[in-house]
């Protein structure tokens, strides 16, 4: 986020909410949103496919087709550029590029982008007078964006919709995406993706990979790494030959399953480190049992750039070890079957670190927006959200107050594209795929809770009573849903959640995941699946 929660709540104006199912996916900030609507009145404008909770809030919802959110974005901009509200002194001072978003958005009158989303055109007017009338705003976005095709794109849109605002760098603004899980930020943070070092450090820069070789003894790579479903075909094709799963259950999580399985069956070396026996676990040839959050020491960084820290309050049971410690372990032993070498004993001294605090010295020392984060100023209390330079530095609760990273913000003009797959004759129905405010991605933890799962004991398709008309399906009977890909048997929830020709299902359960069915699709650049769109057929079971 580039901005923070308790900003966001106090100081926004308007809140945009986009391919964000907040209330059920983030409640805490859900609550600070409805307060910030109930309370001191700020709008909110809420885009999103399905009548989710927040949009029994929203004083407008833009009910949009899965897969058009450029559109919808372009009509906003456009009808903002036509009336003049755009904020021409934040634009000549702080970005470029406006005349070629110009020439695009002038293209997505509210007419034609009605035609491509399925939104009003005169919703779409209102929902731009009212951004513009109320500011500063804020706009919120999640995995209903980030999850198509055309992600990044996506993202890039939303970002041209708050520059031509003027809702950067201040308080109540900002382009926040909304992380669903409690360190999936810090996680980033800290390496777990394929393209950068620690602090978001390009593995394909010289200067970088040199400071990194020079402080580990070791010669890295100049080459990005795979995305989890890039390994995944990788896997199946021949060309990885070891997987190594941490805390992720790709069985259940990842697209195509039945062709997981198949990727996981021809691997021929799989490891697998967790907490439970989960679906991926089934086909590991050597199992971790790791500690859980509450059993080792340790930090999270939040959704809004927060760093926390996080303390040991049991051992863990049984032969379960802390992450960190297992993943030492098997360096040492890799170290120790090597060749043997001047460098050997000090490869292996380097992962003899003695406490989290030891890992987060070496972080401090190697990553430039948390080198100020020390265990002694988070021991002493300090609320720091990063960048953080230097350890005099407070942190850094808004990015972009005076100037953007690279300088001048760009606005980047983009054209909608449909999704990689459309419903058609065979399957004629549109899945979209989420989540439910009782259970948490694959379930491992949840469908463990005795009460969560007797308020939701299995999964459900959401439907229209026209579609389920249609299919001769009733609420509650067992129906078939079936993809290109694979199928699957759940209950049938007849909804006007979901409009005519969409249904929507979850993933949490093993045995009715939607990821049977979706569609394993890339964004070119960013390499996410299209999670939220693929074509289908519906019958009564």
């Amino acid at each position: 986020m580039t901005n923070s929660i308790e900003d966001i709540a106090q100081d926004s104006q308007c809140i945009f909410i986009i391919g964000s199912n907040t209330t059920e996916q983030h409640p805490v900030i859900g609550a600070r949103v409805r307060a910030a609507k109930r309370h001191r009145g700020a709008k909110l404008v809420v885009a999103d496919p399905r009548r989710i909770d927040i949009a029994d809030y929203a004083d407008l919802h833009l009910r949009h087709q899965p897969g058009t959110d450029i559109a919808l974005l372009n009509g906003l901009m456009h009808v903002i550029l036509r009336e003049r509200w755009q904020d021409d002194e934040f634009i000549a001072g702080r970005t470029e590029g406006l005349e070629e978003l110009k020439a695009v958005v002038a293209r997505y009158s509210p007419q034609v982008a009605s035609e491509i989303t399925g939104v009003p055109a005169e919703d779409i007017e209102e929902a731009a007078r009212m951004m513009a009338e109320n500011r500063p705003g804020s706009l919120l976005y999640a995995m209903g964006i980030t999850q198509h095709t055309v992600g990044v794109a996506n993202v890039m849109s939303c970002a041209n919709l708050q520059m031509l605002l003027g809702n950067m760098g201040v308080a109540g603004g900002g382009v926040n995406p909304l992380r669903g899980q409690n360190n999936v930020q810090g996680a980033c943070d800290l390496g777990g993706l394929p393209n950068v070092y620690p602090g978001y450090q390009a593995v394909t820069d010289a200067t970088i990979r040199e400071k990194f070789e020079s402080a580990w003894g070791v010669t890295l790579s100049d080459q990005a790494g795979l995305t989890v479903t890039e390994m995944l075909g990788a896997a199946e094709e021949g060309q990885v030959r070891c997987l190594y799963v941490i805390g992720e259950d790709p069985m259940v999580s990842d697209p195509d399953l039945n062709h997981v399985r198949h990727a996981l069956q021809k691997t021929e070396f799989l490891v697998v480190q967790d907490l439970f026996f989960t679906e991926t676990v089934q086909f590991g040839d050597v199992i971790f049992p790791a500690a859980s959050f509450a059993e080792k020491e340790g930090t999270f960084t939040n959704t809004e750039r927060r760093v926390q820290r996080v303390r040991k309050a049991f051992d863990p049971p049984g032969e379960a070890a802390d992450d960190a410690w297992i993943i030492a372990e098997v360096a040492k032993r890799m170290i120790a079957q090597g060749a043997a070498g001047p460098s050997k004993a000090a490869l292996h001294a380097g992962w003899d670190y003695g406490s989290a605090a030891d890992v987060m010295a070496e972080v401090n020392a190697l990553t430039p927006i948390y080198a100020g984060i020390t265990y002694q100023r988070l021991e002493e209390g300090a609320q720091l959200q990063w960048p953080v330079p230097s350890e005099d530095h407070p942190g850094t609760p808004i990015l972009h107050v005076d100037k953007f990273s690279r300088g001048l913000g760009r606005f980047a003009a983009v054209e909608h594209e449909p999704p990689d797959e459309l419903p058609d004759d065979e399957y004629p129905l549109m899945l979209t795929t989420g989540r439910v405010l009782y259970h948490w991605h694959g379930g491992e933890m949840t469908r463990r809770a005795r009460n969560l799962v007797a308020m939701y004991p299995e999964g459900l398709v959401e439907i229209h009573p026209y579609d389920a008309q249609q299919a001769g399906i009733s609420d509650g009977q067992l129906m078939k849903v079936a993809s290109r890909r694979g199928e699957i048997v759940a209950k049938a929830e007849v909804t006007d959640r979901v409009e005519p020709g969409l249904i929507f299902a979850t993933f949490h359960f093993p045995e009715s995941a939607a990821n049977f069915l979706t569609n394993p699709a890339l964004d070119p650049q960013a390499k996410i699946p299209e999670f939220k769109v693929c074509a289908v057929r519906v019958e009564a079971a």
